[in-house]
């Protein structure tokens, strides 16, 4: 004892450890009624027996792979492991598995790949499942508890670790109350009785044995995951061994402790190095048997590498208070030290050791607050670089709207002169060499300067040709601004009620997307913004029925010869007339073609109607943070008491979506869609979610793969139709009805797809989707004459409603991932997350694909207003998500950065590729016009 030995690793507490995982298990699943009525014995063992038990905190995203990261490394994973979940790279930094096969542990595998994937030649047996397999309960964790009467037999393993899936996919698909989840937990908690009878069977007198009880994530109330509510973040941990003195008096509330902690945790109790990057604490209770000398060994350990984690990564560590506290704590340690090596046994070294492992404690708990809040380092120069590139081509849209709104929609960006001017090549080297002089004075890694110098030449070169390209539009709008009017009349355009609310509405919404609250209830936003908007079109309506009826006879002559040279004079100048049009005075025109007689009344009762509409979608599912939890009326027709209310509900939806989309189809694909959506039924009683009604309760519930396919082959049928009438009308003949249909039927296609992976409840957001869309056609659109721009945006604005309405909001968690395997027997990659992504962005997507079908079906329109509208919906788009990028730059340390901002950057980005996607479809279907503008 007269030699220092701390540097050295103590030795082992356990012989042999288990760690079984159950993905998704909430704390109230092991501690609450369930617990109690589903796992007996396991509730026996917590409250009575010879065991520890935490809930275990999990930091935001709540999915696997980041959770399985942070129980092996002890660290806080970034956000991007949301998207790299899908698959998973080799774990490079140091962690608890690392350092078990370092030491000669032999490890054993079963169950979720994400493991195998992570942890590559780590384990000595191993059997992966597939974890995105979402409607698979059973075999799943079979597969996984098929070996574990051979292992548990065998001596020739330390570690084994066990992942089981069954209850995530359970909580995927029905939710968290679901009938299936109580036969599960009763097949884990047998499973557990297993492993702990064998255990003790097995310990002899050298060392005890461990188990570990654990869930990566929980469930929220829908049975998803990825966001921060309660019941996703709080997990159970169970630690039990016969190490640990029984229980004498009832479990009282559990303790909290951080998830980061068991990495700590566990490799004092297998005698190994803590992760280099971890922030986690040694949970006490676990070594609370072993002696003073032993705990404040463990816990000087603990913080010896907390301390050097924070010199690495902080310059001003020594004024840390954590680290202050724990020089103090060590200098009361080497106090403790002396009085014990003197031989002195009384309560004063017991009462001085329990001061020391208190502050200790108090120390550990500090670094760790400090380290979790410092440990999110930021790659500053690749953020900046994408942020420039991204306000360069916001500022050159804003500069084009002019001209890509005029008559013959050029956009067009004036690339070429600036790549011979002086200026490009002085930027371009200017750029370079601060490249050169960040890279090679950068200390941590950065992405940008790992890429390869042509790459990075060829983003500098881009970001030089678009500030060129910016200066010259600049240019070339203020040498247009000193040449005289020569339209004065057309130069002077009157703003309507509409104008300023779509000014005033975008600007407003792209403010609030700095405040975390307005992101988490985002969908309030638009609630407000298209109920004012129905108000604005009642107006509207009211004024061109009413109010400029009495006007017209008098001076429908007069104005009609103002407007006709207006119109001559706008021939010079470019501009586009329905935007003209759009003024009152060009609204006075048409006033006199206006609907009458019963029309004119459903016109007026139109934008009341769409209100209703939006009111009982509001009330179909609760969405958000603040209120997310407050019941609604899809949970209580998804309850299995109202399924026969479910399955009528659903029935007349398909009937209503069959009969308002198949107005404008061909015969085949009337039959086709009627077909389908019967299909659709089927799939969904062949699942359970509805019945027939001659059906039996009783009847055994399917994947439903056979009916989902049937729809599938339908849906590409009704695709296929559509577009081979688009190659017709581009190719053989430019005929603009032909194309009409074609794009109406590939619409159609899409509608019965989005039926087909809607769950049951939600498909009257599809019904209401489709009747406000043929009402908004009829009585407000054509009759008003808005021009492209216009209708653009509240086609945007509509879309962005009805993302909400389907329950969606800026958290993970309301991710549907079951829609990704609808149809699938196992997990294909690339068409699950196409689906996955196309239920989650449906109604965004269809309001834009009508937003084309109508531009394109309208003859009176000019023939750029397919061009205006692939603008304006580009530029709605780019405005919010260039303007959240730069907010979210700046408030990178925000307390709720992960839990807030970071989930709704990665809707942002997942939003702008569908934007791109439907661009690309305007632009393909605008050709024949750009051909004709060039001719």
């Amino acid at each position: 004892g007269m030699v220092s030995n701390w540097t050295k690793i103590p030795p082992p507490l356990f012989k042999k450890v288990v760690i079984v995982l159950i993905d998704a298990l909430r704390d109230d699943f092991v501690f609450g009624s369930k617990g109690k009525q589903f796992m007996p014995y396991t509730t026996q063992v917590v409250e009575k027996g010879t065991s520890y038990s935490f809930i275990a905190e999990a930091k935001p995203p709540t999915v696997t792979m980041p959770r399985i990261k942070a129980l092996m490394t002890g660290s806080i994973p970034g956000f991007i492991d949301v998207v790299v979940n899908l698959n998973s790279p080799a774990l490079l930094d140091d962690n608890l598995i690392w350092q078990a096969k370092t030491a000669g542990k032999r490890i054993i595998f079963y169950g979720d790949d994400t493991w195998v994937k992570l942890f590559p030649k780590h384990f000595v047996e191993y059997d992966g499942t597939t974890s995105f397999f979402v409607s698979d309960f059973t075999e799943v964790d079979d597969n996984v508890t098929r070996h574990l009467d051979r292992v548990l037999k065998r001596e020739d393993w330390d570690l084994l670790i066990l992942h089981y899936l069954g209850l995530d996919h359970i909580g995927h698909m029905t939710g968290p109350n679901s009938p299936l989840v109580g036969p599960k937990l009763r097949e884990m908690d047998n499973i557990l009785k297993k492993i702990h009878v064998s255990l003790l069977s097995k310990e002899d007198a050298s060392l005890p044995n461990l188990l570990v009880v654990c869930g990566d994530h929980g469930m929220s109330e829908t049975g998803s995951h990825g966001g921060s509510s309660e019941g996703e973040v709080h997990t159970p941990l169970l630690f039990i061994s016969s190490a640990f003195g029984k229980r004498s008096a009832p479990l009282a509330q559990p303790h909290h402790v951080q998830q980061t902690d068991l990495a700590s945790t566990l490799a004092i109790g297998l005698g190994l190095p803590i992760s280099r990057n971890s922030v986690g604490n040694l949970i006490l209770p676990v070594v609370g048997g072993k002696t003073m000398r032993e705990q404040l060994r463990f816990v000087h350990l603990n913080g010896f590498q907390l301390s050097r984690l924070l010199q690495e990564n902080t310059p001003a560590y020594e004024k840390d208070p954590g680290y202050e506290h724990f020089k103090i704590a060590e200098k009361s340690h080497g106090n403790w030290i002396k009085l014990y090596l003197e031989g002195n046994n009384s309560e004063i070294l017991l009462n001085l050791g329990k001061k020391v492992l208190k502050q200790y404690l108090e120390a550990l708990k500090t670094l760790s607050s400090s380290l979790s809040k410092q440990v999110a380092q930021y790659d500053m120069y690749s953020m900046m670089v994408g942020t420039v590139i991204i306000m360069e081509v916001l500022i050159l849209l804003l500069l084009s709207v002019p001209k890509a709104l005029s008559r013959q929609a050029e956009f067009e960006v004036p690339l070429s002169p600036p790549l011979f001017s002086l200026l490009f090549y002085l930027m371009c080297l200017m750029l370079c060499a601060v490249h050169v002089i960040v890279c090679t004075s950068a200390e941590s890694l950065c992405y940008f300067c790992s890429m390869s110098w042509l790459t990075a030449v060829g983003v500098m070169m881009l970001i030089s040709a678009l500030m060129c390209g910016i200066l010259s539009a600049i240019a070339k709008i203020l040498e247009n601004y000193r040449l005289p009017s020569k339209n004065p009349v057309a130069s002077s355009y009157n703003w309507s009620e509409i104008d300023v609310l779509i000014l005033a509405g975008t600007i407003g919404h792209v403010l609030s997307l700095g405040a975390s609250s307005f992101i988490e209830e985002e969908h309030q936003t638009w609630y407000f913004l298209i109920n004012t908007l129905c108000l604005v079109l009642c107006q509207e309506l009211c004024r061109n029925n009413f109010l400029l009826k009495e006007c017209d006879l008098q001076h429908s002559t007069s104005v009609k010869q103002n407007f006709d040279s207006i119109r001559e004079s706008s021939e010079c100048k470019n501009i586009d007339i329905p935007a003209a049009s759009n003024s009152k005075l060009g609204k006075a025109t048409s006033s006199s073609e206006f609907v009458k007689g019963s029309d004119k009344w459903i016109s007026l009762a139109t934008p009341w109607i769409i209100l209703i509409c939006c009111r009982l979608l509001r009330s179909l599912n609760q969405t958000g943070v603040q209120w997310a939890h407050r019941p609604d009326f899809g949970h209580w027709l998804t309850s299995s008491e109202h399924k026969s209310e479910l399955s009528f509900l659903a029935a007349v939806s398909l009937l209503m979506i069959f009969f308002l989309v198949q107005r404008r189809c061909s015969l085949v694909s009337k039959i086709a869609m009627a077909l389908g959506l019967l299909g659709v039924y089927s799939y969904r009683a062949a699942i359970g979610n509805v019945t027939f009604p001659w059906q039996h309760d009783g009847k055994d519930i399917s994947k439903g793969i056979t009916e989902a396919r049937f729809v599938y082959v339908f849906v590409l049928g009704i695709v296929f139709t559509g577009t081979k009438d688009l190659l017709k009308s581009q190719v053989v003949s430019a005929d603009s009805s032909t194309k009409s249909t074609g794009l109406w039927e590939v619409y159609s296609g899409l509608v019965l797809l989005a039926a087909l992976l809607f769950r049951p409840h939600n498909l009257p957001v599809l019904v209401f989707c489709l009747l406000i869309q043929t009402m908004m056609t009829k009585y407000i659109w054509i009759p008003l004459k808005f021009d492209a721009a216009q209708i653009t945006i509240m086609h945007y604005w509509f879309g962005q409603a009805f993302f909400y309405f389907q329950g969606n909001s800026n958290g993970i968690a309301t991710v549907d991932i079951s829609a990704g395997f609808v149809g699938l027997d196992s997990y294909v990659e690339i068409p699950a997350i196409f689906l996955t992504a196309f239920a989650t962005y449906a109604g965004p997507f269809l309001w834009a694909i009508h937003l084309l079908c109508y531009l394109s079906s309208e003859v009176s329109r000019n023939s750029a207003a397919v061009g205006h509208g692939c603008f304006c919906y580009a530029l709605m788009r780019s405005i919010p998500v260039a303007i959240y990028i730069v907010l979210v730059t700046g408030l990178r340390y925000h307390l709720f950065i992960w839990s807030v901002f970071s989930p709704k950057l990665l809707y942002e980005g997942v939003h702008v590729f569908i934007t791109a996607a439907v661009c690309l479809f305007f632009t393909a279907m605008d050709q024949n016009h750009s051909y004709k503008v060039q001719d």
